[in-house]
């Protein structure tokens, strides 16, 4: 079974495509922080691309501050203050088998079969007392905190993916591939929701922010015809950026 993410189905203009060829070359560090980019021209022939198309990517990249422009030319740009979605995430494991961007680092605090609270137990369908795994772990750049995330999975997912109860951190970037090789189960629709709102303790705590910080607060869940198989929830220290772009059919008649 191919581990490739699926192409979205629905059509993109060209810009956008491009834009998002863009997003994950920097995000996955096929183009570093500070490197150069070839002047336009050039690089719309590399692109095969007019330069009326690389303009609006660059144009739409420049805002959401992957890049920056100067009289020397157009930079990626140094640590920019971009965070990750959960689609993010799940496509960027699925293509490179790691669910980090470029120079990110994992560390998980904790790893286990628990009891879920009502609403998680609600979304796995679980009876009275059933257990779920429960991981909880933060990203980082450097001495930047990026993200605070726990992450359940069904509990018989435990016996067939080991990992998924280890607090290495070599074992916690590539879970969606092992889980799929393993169970055969392989998620065909998500969704994320985001939200803000004011950081508690322990968010503040791992985001390196004080108690009552604004943050930026998500949750996505995955599922295939069987029910849920990985449901998320996560938050960002403010000032970073979620970037998501969308497309309107026609109007109808």
């Amino acid at each position: 079974m191919s581990n490739e993410p699926a192409e979205p189905s629905t059509y993109q203009p060209p810009y956008m495509q491009l834009a998002a060829r863009f997003r994950r070359r920097i995000l996955d560090g096929e183009l570093a922080e500070g490197t150069r980019l070839p002047n336009h021209r050039d690089l719309a022939r590399q692109e095969g691309v007019a330069i009326a198309t690389l303009q609006r990517a660059l144009g739409d990249l420049q805002v959401e501050g992957y890049i920056r422009t100067s009289q020397r030319g157009t930079y990626v740009a140094n640590a920019p203050r971009v965070g990750s979605s959960g689609y993010d995430r799940i496509t960027r494991v699925l293509r490179t088998g790691s669910v980090l961007a470029d120079g990110e680092t994992a560390i998980v605090t904790a790893a286990e079969l628990v009891q879920p609270p009502l609403y998680v137990a609600e979304l796995f369908g679980l009876d009275d007392g059933d257990q779920v795994v429960r991981r909880q772990w933060h990203t980082g750049r450097g001495d930047q905190r990026l993200m605070l995330a726990v992450h359940w999975y069904p509990a018989p997912f435990a016996a067939l993916v080991p990992e998924l109860l280890s607090m290495a951190p070599g074992k916690a970037t590539d879970l969606l591939p092992r889980i799929i090789a393993a169970t055969g189960r392989r998620p065909t629709e998500g969704r994320d929701d985001v939200h803000a709102r004011d950081a508690d303790a322990r968010e503040a705590n791992f985001l390196g922010v004080k108690t009552g910080s604004p943050i930026l607060a998500g949750a996505h869940r995955l599922w295939d015809t069987e029910g849920v198989i990985e449901y998320a929830e996560w938050c960002l220290p403010y000032r970073q950026v979620i970037g998501y772009q969308y497309k309107f059919d026609a109007a109808p008649e």
